[in-house]
């Protein structure tokens, strides 16, 4: 299965789950990103930010629940369910494109589940495809793809912060299949899932606060370039 197909699937459906886990931890994001174009959707966190802004803003997500989730959360908002092919093509001569991918290797805040899955001892599934967006997940990269696919005045950056949460509400984030560990932790059985949760906990403990919340480190890469 290609990624796209299979990403489609492991996204259906999991507006709420999202919502209540991953959007708290891209929300530290959303400032750069409106200060680098002023669009984005999902839930509905950039949307929002960027109609605060004064934005006029059109919020689109390829997937109907993240959809209706955005609408929900920002009444009023021209919501349409679409997909951002040929980016370079829609945008307007002179308008600025924004996008965010996570930094690879995956930082703390992502990569705990998986070394959670892997200090379990659980094989990861051949079925699961390797993102396409990893080999360009530095700045360098990142910026280079903008510039080959025809932007000019391309520009990257690291954008790094800690997300504090409480260890057992981010492990249940995972619980609801989020992400593609989520999906992997979702197919076990019982005692593996167990297991899992023990590895979980134990390495959570590296980024222990004192005040029964963690902090997880999480780096992500913001590029930017202009259409011509």
């Amino acid at each position: 299965m290609d990624f796209d197909s299979y990403a489609r699937r492991l996204w259906a459906g999991r507006a709420d789950a999202y919502e209540h886990g991953f959007a708290r931890l891209t929300v530290h994001a959303v400032g750069a990103l409106l200060d680098a174009a002023a669009v984005g959707t999902g839930p509905g966190v950039v949307a929002g930010a960027a109609l605060a802004r004064g934005a006029r803003v059109t919020a689109v997500d390829a997937e109907p629940s993240m959809a209706e989730a955005a609408a929900r959360n920002v009444p009023g908002l021209d919501v349409r369910v679409a997909v951002l092919a040929e980016l370079r093509r829609v945008l307007r001569p002179g308008g600025r494109l924004a996008l965010t991918c996570w930094n690879d290797p995956a930082p703390p805040v992502l990569g705990i589940a998986r070394e959670a899955i892997d200090a379990a001892g659980v094989t990861w599934p051949p079925d699961v495809p390797v993102a396409p967006f990893h080999p360009y997940s530095s700045p360098g990269a990142f910026a280079g793809l903008l510039a080959a696919a025809g932007f000019a005045e391309t520009a990257a950056q690291l954008l790094a912060w800690e997300h504090r949460t409480d260890p057992e509400q981010w492990w249940d984030v995972y619980r609801s299949s989020v992400g593609s560990a989520g999906a992997v932790i979702a197919r076990q059985d019982d005692a593996t899932i167990e297991r899992i949760r023990t590895e979980f906990g134990r390495l959570a403990t590296r980024y222990d606060t004192g005040d029964g919340e963690i902090a997880l480190p999480a780096v992500a890469v913001l590029a930017t370039g202009i259409r011509p």
